[in-house]
């Protein structure tokens, strides 16, 4: 996934343009970038994979100006491209993953057209979107064109010399809103990037919505023919606490998840002596299991943030690992002969939860660890955005392979809790975490 964050003004908005991106950071990990329009579209991207974006772009500060500008943290390809068409220049940034991308590259490559820019052998997924885009008489129907064609799931922002174009995919996978102050319009992922930045929310994108923003207007694009099937791991774990995604906040999601495991834990009268969320997106899942069950919330694992940020979103596994060893550090004064209740947004390999967390609990003689899981048992590999990439990552699928026959494998069974099949597949992640009990 990526961060996209817009902005049209009436005034230059460079400053406001780079903190904007900047509180996009926790969607990306590997490139950002920035382009403003000024006389012309000028452009930087970096590689922020060893650095943080602030600390890469704040030279470039200097060296733009405008009153419009559009930029990304990506997890994967640069950006923002710039494109020169038949209805003058735009950038584009994107967000998502484009599944039937062979179909896009032999359509432009037949009719003559070509690439240039690549990415791990690969051609620029942006860049693809944007050459089919401009291939159409003008941005309005060339994304049109684009989403009635897209397997997947891709997000935008065009800036162009009319303002910025922002379209959210069809299937409202991803999400954009609308910020608003005084001669200003924002566009952003992340609804955190408004408040400290003096925008509110004047309204979210809707699913298949096209807009074009400018600064003293908003208008929309044709008809929306999308539907509403966002992305559920948006509230449960990618977003940020003080976000929110179709007016639904990030945070009271995580304290109802966190609720809701409570409630089913005092039913049969669980005991234990105080509850801890796995930093970061943990942390609202265990206040909420806290505050239901009137029991004290304790961080007997902390992330040391000065050096570390998320270890879910580096593309290699041995790098994840590496960075979660290194920043959750426990505190053996509050683990040591304690019972403790563990929330979690999810389980999606389970490699982490298991070395980083669970087996320094017992190293620091924790008496028992009850683990609780805000998201269900995973058991497809997301063909929409890059969360997972193959089932048989998946702790879930382990446990299946290991426990149930697969001759008699029905998924209907393994999505209700009372059933033997659900309860086979949770009891073998279970003893693969090595704890005391397991729920989701």
């Amino acid at each position: 996934m990526s961060g996209l964050f817009g902005i049209v003004s009436n005034k230059d908005c460079v400053e406001t343009l780079f903190y904007g991106i900047d509180y996009q950071s926790h969607l990306g990990t590997q490139r950002a970038g920035m382009t403003v329009l000024g006389r012309k579209l000028c452009r930087a991207i970096h590689n922020i994979s060893t650095s943080q974006f602030k600390s890469k772009f704040i030279e470039e500060l200097s060296k733009m100006s405008g009153k419009a500008g559009i930029g990304v943290i990506s997890d994967f390809n640069p950006q923002p491209i710039i494109i020169s068409s038949q209805f003058g220049d735009f950038a584009i940034v994107t967000t998502g993953l484009l599944r039937n991308r062979k179909k896009f590259v032999s359509e432009i490559l037949r009719k003559g057209g070509s690439f240039s820019e690549m990415s791990a052998g690969e051609i620029n997924s942006t860049e693809i979107v944007g050459k089919i885009i401009a291939s159409k008489k003008n941005i309005e129907e060339g994304i049109n064109y684009f989403f009635a064609g897209l397997k997947g799931s891709i997000s935008l922002l065009i800036l162009s010399k009319e303002g910025i174009y922002a379209a959210r995919d069809i299937m409202g996978r991803t999400t954009l809103a609308i910020g608003k102050k005084a001669g200003e319009r924002a566009i952003a992922s992340e609804t955190c990037a408004f408040p400290n930045l003096g925008f509110q929310i004047e309204r979210q994108l809707l699913p298949g919505e096209i807009v074009l923003v400018k600064k003293d207007s908003l208008k929309r694009l044709g008809k929306v023919n999308g539907e509403g099937k966002t992305c559920s791991f948006l509230w449960i774990y990618t977003g940020y606490p003080a976000s929110t995604y179709d007016g639904v906040s990030v945070e009271v999601v995580r304290e109802r998840c966190g609720a809701n495991l409570a409630r089913a834990d005092k039913k049969e009268g669980l005991k234990a002596d105080f509850v801890t969320g796995v930093p970061d997106s943990g942390v609202a899942h265990g206040l909420g299991y806290a505050q239901e069950y009137k029991i004290p919330y304790r961080r007997s694992i902390v992330k040391y943030t000065p050096g570390y940020g998320r270890s879910y979103t580096p593309p290699s596994q041995k790098i994840r690992d590496q960075v979660a060893k290194m920043k959750l550090i426990p505190i053996s004064e509050v683990v040591k002969g304690q019972r403790i209740v563990i929330c979690d947004d999810s389980i999606v390999r389970g490699t982490q939860l298991k070395n980083q967390v669970i087996e320094k609990l017992w190293q620091f003689k924790a008496k028992e660890i009850h683990v609780r899981i805000a998201c269900p048992p995973l058991l497809f590999a997301c063909p929409y955005l890059l969360s997972t990439r193959t089932n048989k990552e998946l702790a879930a699928r382990r446990s299946i392979l290991k426990n149930i026959d697969r001759k008699k494998i029905d998924i209907g069974r393994l999505l209700e809790e009372e059933d033997a099949y659900y309860q086979k597949m949770v009891e073998g992640i279970r003893k693969e975490l090595n704890v005391t009990s397991l729920k989701y």
